[in-house]
């Protein structure tokens, strides 16, 4: 869920303290409970790390449903699958009611994946536990914006070089948010190669398989066309 200041040692504090026993007890975390843990600052005598942590908490709440759905921890469920998974069913609930068959039947989700993820919500203590991740106000919805068009569904893409209108992360979430899949090989199952300046031995080996290449602009235009 992304909560900067919640790293291994904050972590082992929290449970060797009793205050978290599952993931849905760091939403229920006071100041009270969590000052003892971080040094007060010198002149207020206040533990601004606890109330730093407590507004990456409060902060994580808004995130993508995709970031929630892989943060559950569903064995075989990782980022690819996750973001699969929220764009199709668009909430929690939906996904929590889904058949195997219906699962299953995302193009690119297979027989492991949709099994995992059935009865990973079938468990009664699952249940409880997204129950209580609702009631402290997570988003448990895709949002418009994010659940985008599937305008690249199946495409797989390859990024070389440097873009100058947006970084590699951001290049490679557009094509995400789009259905498309970003890979760090260039091979025949590719579809795309965006080739930005000093891009090397990648575009080489698309011309060599004869493997689209598009520039940066043709990159935005697709992006921009939907």
């Amino acid at each position: 869920m992304d909560i900067e200041g919640l790293g291994n040692v904050v972590v082992h504090e929290l449970l060797e303290r009793g205050l978290v026993k599952d993931f849905a007890d760091l939403y229920e975390l006071s100041f009270e409970k969590l000052a003892p843990i971080f040094a007060p600052k010198a002149k207020t005598g206040e533990s601004l790390g606890a109330r730093n942590l407590l507004d990456a908490i409060e902060a994580s709440k808004s995130r993508e449903l995709r970031r929630l759905v892989f943060g559950l921890g569903i064995r075989f469920v990782g980022e690819r699958a996750a973001m699969l998974l929220a764009r199709h069913f668009r909430s929690l609930r939906a996904l929590g009611a889904a058949s195997v068959e219906a699962i299953d039947d995302i193009y690119e989700i297979g027989p492991a994946v949709a099994g995992s993820v059935h009865e990973w919500f079938r468990d009664p203590a699952n249940q409880r536990l997204v129950a209580r991740l609702e009631a402290a106000g997570l988003s448990v919805e895709e949002g418009e914006a994010a659940a985008g068009s599937a305008t690249f569904l199946g495409l797989q893409f390859v990024l070389t070089g440097t873009l100058d209108s947006m970084t590699r992360d951001e290049a490679k979430a557009a094509i995400e948010a789009r259905g498309g899949r970003v890979t760090g090989t260039v091979s025949k199952k590719t579809s795309v190669v965006v080739a930005g300046r000093e891009a090397g031995s990648k575009l080489e080996r698309a011309r060599e398989l004869g493997v689209s290449v598009i520039d940066e602009a043709e990159f935005r235009a697709r992006l921009a066309a939907g």
